[in-house]
């Protein structure tokens, strides 16, 4: 099972593309998780996680105990645990706290590769401070086995400038580049959705980046082509069992809306709800069930 946690309900940026530019919606994220409801949730599931993602809308480095959570997970021995963050409050010696505690992975958000692209989308975001970051990425290998995953997200405005990434970045600072469209998901201020135009000029940009990402033995996540992520007749069989292997939590929700985790173990409302034969139910859907389905973005994957 994958864990996703948000142990905090706040984001330091204001990115364009994020829902934290909605300030409706940023009113109802409050709250953040106690020492106490750490400790019940690890012994809730996180002996049961292949993978433990922290920070999934939010930002994560506001969490005061962020090094104390990871070694919570590797005490109930969670095979890998990433955090996803912008990396602007990441110092060299708070990413070696972070890796002495037991991280395995750094995934850090880029919406932007030039100094004026980064902080116009990356609002309140601090270009020299998350190029400070990525050098501490690279110092740091000498001494820790870790992995630190670049996410790009695109739109019209930010994309052209993608095949300069190794012109301002260390190849040797990450190892995944992952690059996808921008979506919808809220009421943000940036809100150009139509990537269509880059169609000629997409293949001609990952072109650029699979030579370099070869040269620098960068695994490369990009969709095949501009539009087939959003294809409504295209069925993407791996999303049928998403939502028995996939558990969200934050200090608002736990995995199900009926799940009374403070009061129900995570064994007796399985047991309760047939969780065990609904999923295995679920492993026979018909296609016109998995249509219905949200489609995750496919990916093609280049092996260097």
């Amino acid at each position: 099972m994958a864990v996703n946690l948000d142990p905090v309900m706040a984001c330091n940026l204001r990115c364009k593309m994020c829902y934290f530019t909605d300030k409706d919606y940023v009113k109802k994220l409050k709250g953040q998780l106690t020492d106490e409801e750490v400790q019940r949730i690890a012994s809730q599931i996180f002996g049961r996680a292949l993978k433990l993602q922290i920070g999934c809308g939010t930002e994560p480095t506001l969490y005061k105990k962020l090094p104390e959570l990871v070694a919570l997970g590797k005490q109930y021995e969670v095979p890998y645990i990433s955090i996803t963050t912008n990396a602007n409050l990441l110092t060299l010696e708070k990413a070696e706290e972070l890796l002495k505690a037991g991280l395995d992975e750094f995934t850090v958000s880029l919406h932007g590769v030039t100094k004026h692209t980064y902080e116009d989308f990356m609002g309140r975001g601090d270009y020299e401070k998350f190029c400070n970051a990525m050098q501490a990425f690279a110092a740091l290998r000498s001494k820790y086995n870790f992995k630190v995953r670049v996410n790009y997200t695109f739109n019209q405005d930010n994309f052209e400038e993608l095949k300069d990434i190794f012109n301002h970045f260390d190849g040797n600072s990450f190892d995944i580049l992952q690059i996808r469209p921008i979506q919808k998901i809220g009421n943000t201020e940036y809100n150009n959705f139509d990537v269509s135009g880059l169609k000629t000029a997409y293949q001609d940009t990952i072109g650029v980046i699979k030579s370099k990402c070869t040269e620098h033995n960068i695994l490369l996540l990009a969709p095949d082509a501009i539009g087939e992520a959003n294809k409504s007749d295209k069925i993407n069989t791996s999303s049928f069992i998403y939502d028995y292997t996939f558990c969200y939590i934050s200090p608002n929700f736990f995995w199900k809306k009926d799940f009374d985790w403070k009061e129900e173990s995570f064994e007796s409302y399985c047991k309760r709800i047939g969780w065990s034969k609904d999923l295995l139910f679920n492993v026979f859907r018909s296609k016109n069930r998995l249509k219905s389905l949200a489609n995750r973005l496919n990916y093609e994957i280049e092996f260097n």
